[in-house]
């Protein structure tokens, strides 16, 4: 691996130093001098400027400010002017980059006022066939090969050589959106990170089908975001802890979740684990029809692993909790992993899970092992957990 274990905690750990929650609301706060406050050499993002006219530090896209970044080490940084920017963004480089959207209210996502907008999906005889990764509005990932899904139990075959992309990649304040079609139409990506540590902090993901995909070795930290969509709106290879947040079912289609698990020689806590956060439907005007239609997931392949854990459930889940994949094509074994702890609310059904058979109901000790970041996020091709250097905790 190009970066030791111990070289990517304390680069992590460093990073993480740089951008004090004081120092970010500085930067993120609208004023005349839209840098005043941000750390040194942050790039602008407006997209009324000219590249031509206004030097290097402003940039019309957000992609050409990405693109000038240099492929290193380094901590950088990039301030995003309110706005609706219609664009894919891709980010390959290894060092920490902190993207930041410009607000009067870091505290509130509602309140957010920068929207990454893209428009594409695939998979039916209108989209054509590309793979999912070419789908998506924000990518994160070292390689293109390594964003690939691929199809089959193991998804896209990667080089064994394949370095680990950004090993602290953040988004505070951001819009993230992929409307192909208002309903599901195809894989259509608001966000696809492979081979990378990446946090989300109050951003919002909306899509219909397949909204966020959490690849390969890629370990996300979502925190305070708002996530919509329709059918298996998050899934992948990867881990993916999402924490105080809510997830809006747009309707029902499939499952909320939809994880392949992968043979490792090591024991991997490969997944996603929804803690203290609310499932509702997205809006008061479709929540009678989606009634106890909802499932919390399915298994994309047998060794899916999920978890919904101290998590509000409105009326839209059905009384199983998860379902099999098809009635030909269960996929559930006793390798799956499709599992609740401590949910309540008006979809929670304890009698209606045990006849579902499906879900797991997990107790304290059973619950235990995955019950933080610290214990499922885990060292490049390691094993080893307490990869969370880069988890802004105080955002």
């Amino acid at each position: 691996m190009v970066l030791s274990l111990f070289l990517l905690s304390l680069l992590a750990s460093a990073a993480s130093a740089e951008l004090s929650k004081a120092v970010r609301y500085a930067c993120q706060s609208p004023t005349r001098d839209p840098l005043k406050g941000c750390p040194k050499h942050t790039l602008l993002v407006d997209r009324s400027a000219s590249n031509s006219s206004h030097g290097a530090e402003r940039f019309s896209t957000i992609q050409s400010a990405v693109l000038s970044l240099p492929q290193d080490n380094t901590t950088q940084y990039i301030l995003i002017l309110p706005g609706q920017y219609t664009e894919q963004v891709n980010i390959s480089r290894p060092g920490p980059l902190y993207l930041l959207g410009q607000t009067g209210s870091p505290d509130s996502v509602g309140r957010n006022t920068v929207e990454v907008l893209w428009h594409q999906a695939t998979g039916t005889a209108t989209t054509g066939t590309l793979d999912n990764a070419y789908t998506s509005t924000l990518t994160i990932a070292p390689t293109l090969n390594s964003s690939l899904t691929g199809s089959g139990p193991t998804g896209n075959p990667v080089p064994a050589d394949t370095p680990f992309g950004n090993f602290d990649f953040r988004a505070y304040n951001l819009n993230f959106t992929n409307d192909y079609l208002p309903y599901s139409a195809g894989p259509s990506l608001a966000l696809s990170t492979s081979y990378a540590n990446t946090g989300f902090y109050r951003c919002s993901f909306s899509s219909y089908q397949d909204t966020i995909y959490v690849g390969k070795l890629a370990n996300s930290y979502m925190s305070h975001c708002e996530i919509a969509g329709q059918t298996d709106f998050l899934y992948g290879f990867g881990t993916l802890w999402i924490e105080k947040s809510e997830l809006k079912m747009r309707s029902c289609g499939g499952g909320i979740t939809a994880w392949k698990g992968t043979n490792t020689t090591f024991e991997n806590k490969y997944g996603v684990y929804i803690h203290s956060s609310s499932v509702v439907a997205a809006n008061s005007s479709i929540a009678p029809a989606m009634v106890g239609k909802c499932a919390l997931g399915r298994p994309w392949n047998a060794q899916h692993r999920s978890v919904f854990a101290e998590s509000y459930l409105d009326a839209s889940i059905r009384p199983s909790g998860y379902i099999t994949w098809g009635s030909t094509d269960p996929r559930v074994t006793n390798l799956t992993m499709m599992a609740e702890y401590r949910d309540f609310g008006p979809g929670w059904n304890e009698t209606g899970r045990i006849e579902g058979n499906v879900t797991r109901v997990l107790t304290a000790k059973e619950w235990e092992p995955y019950s933080s970041p610290a214990k499922v996020f885990q060292y490049f091709k390691s094993g080893k957990t307490g990869n969370v250097g880069w988890v802004d905790w105080w955002a």
